[in-house]
């Protein structure tokens, strides 16, 4: 495996560095009552004690207090980016001060880094891995496959992720238990439809210094995450443009009020064009052949394949960086077509990125620490395979959101309980 640095080794004024990341993380801390809860629950119990727990990550504030989280129920832990663009430097710094974590994670890397830094996390022969994407997982399976007997299971946050899972899964290759935290509904409702909707737009506008109001935005994808691009976007005074492939989804795209055509139609109109189905090849040069001059392209995808820049350079006769985080394609005509982040999760990969909100981070990384701890308590009872979170995990992690709210709410009575529970009952 390979012998790749951590980043202490890495990071120049090291300290400085580190007290900056701190700083992030604290500030998230103070604001994630989910997290704080649990972390309390394992610095009394040291569920994890004597495991090893491989991360694969967006290495920011948020993901630093979950990954604390673990490290102070005992494992030790050992954490990457799943993103070359999505490290934080300085949070990365802070969290291999820690005694029990070692962070390979390091911002801009290229592509043969990034897998060195899998694989050193992989070095320390994980029996628990939470990934974001499936890079971690792949990478176990396909080259390292002497230690899959030694891993208990894992946790897989986001849609991409699941997706390659499930393929995975169905072929037979997938040789342990996984849990798809990305489809119970804490993460689902929250994460995807409000944390995406709102940070996407949050970094484009910041990256471009430019307003949402009377534009013409075309979401590609009525998933969670298209969903809720398209909510805040048109809640936000923009016009909102639906593109998919899946019927019932366009037809809900159109019950709820915005247009919906092929993305062959919509490319002559977009001013902005933000691309949610984590697949590939989903604005191409046809679309780019019809597309208006100063267009906006920026992906909320997993991986930088949605939007294809090796057409787009390819029909370019000059590019520039017209501003930081803003590549700028022009045509043989005069058009100016601008990618954001290079074509990579947009509100990650941005020059002020700061992924998800706070708040939202905390449900889906509480539902993450509840499947690491039922891994350890109970993972002889999942077989291999892609399992939905029980219910009760996520319940258990909405009843503590709500608790640090305030909010209080009804209980069935027992003869609701009773009633709903029964199918003797009729009118």
């Amino acid at each position: 495996m390979a012998d790749y640095p951590t980043i202490s080794e890495q990071v120049d004024d090291l300290e400085s560095s580190r007290t900056e990341g701190h700083r992030k993380m604290d500030w998230a801390r103070e604001h994630m009552p989910i997290l704080s809860a649990i972390q309390d629950e394992f610095e009394a119990d040291k569920p994890f004690e004597g495991e090893r727990i491989g991360m694969a990550m967006h290495v920011e504030a948020k993901t630093a207090v979950l990954v604390e989280t673990l490290a102070e129920g005992g494992a030790e832990v050992a954490v990457t980016g799943c993103n070359p663009l999505s490290t934080h430097d300085d949070v990365s710094a802070a969290l291999d001060e820690h005694p029990n974590i070692s962070s390979y994670a390091k911002h801009g890397v290229d592509d043969e880094e990034y897998y060195a830094a899998i694989e050193s996390v992989i070095a320390h022969e994980p029996t628990i891995t939470v990934d974001d994407g499936m890079d971690l997982v792949a990478a176990i399976h396909e080259d390292y496959p002497e230690l899959i007997d030694s891993i208990v299971g894992g946790a897989e946050e986001t849609t991409t992720g699941v997706h390659r899972l499930r393929a995975m899964d169905a072929d037979g290759e997938l040789k342990y238990p996984v849990f798809a935290v990305n489809d119970t509904p804490m993460k689902r409702l929250f994460d995807n439809v409000h944390g995406t909707g709102e940070s996407s737009l949050a970094n484009i506008a910041m990256t471009t210094n430019l307003s949402w109001a009377g534009k013409d935005v075309v979401v590609a994808g009525y998933g969670d995450c298209g969903r809720g691009v398209a909510k805040k976007a048109s809640g936000q005074n923009a016009n909102v443009i639906v593109t998919e492939v899946e019927p019932r989804r366009a037809l809900e795209a159109h019950m709820e009020g915005y247009d919906v055509m092929p993305m062959a139609e919509a490319a002559e109109i977009g001013d902005v064009f933000l691309t949610t189905t984590g697949n590939r090849d989903v604005i191409t040069e046809e679309h780019f052949e019809k597309m208006q001059d100063g267009v906006l392209l920026a992906n909320a995808g997993h991986f930088d394949i949605e939007i294809d820049l090796d057409q787009l350079s390819d029909l370019a006769v000059a590019e520039r960086e017209a501003r930081e985080g803003v590549r700028e394609y022009e045509m043989d005509d005069g058009r100016r077509l601008n990618v954001l982040a290079e074509g990579r999760l947009v509100n990650l990969a941005s020059p002020i990125a700061l992924g998800h909100p706070v708040e939202v981070m905390d449900q889906s990384f509480g539902v993450q620490a509840a499947c690491v701890r039922e891994l350890v308590d109970n993972g002889e009872e999942y077989d291999a395979g892609v399992h939905d979170v029980p219910d009760e995990l996520d319940v258990e992690i909405a009843e503590i959101k709500l608790d640090a709210e305030g909010v209080e709410y009804d209980d069935l009575t027992d003869e609701q309980a009773e009633y709903m529970d029964s199918w003797q009952h009729g009118t």
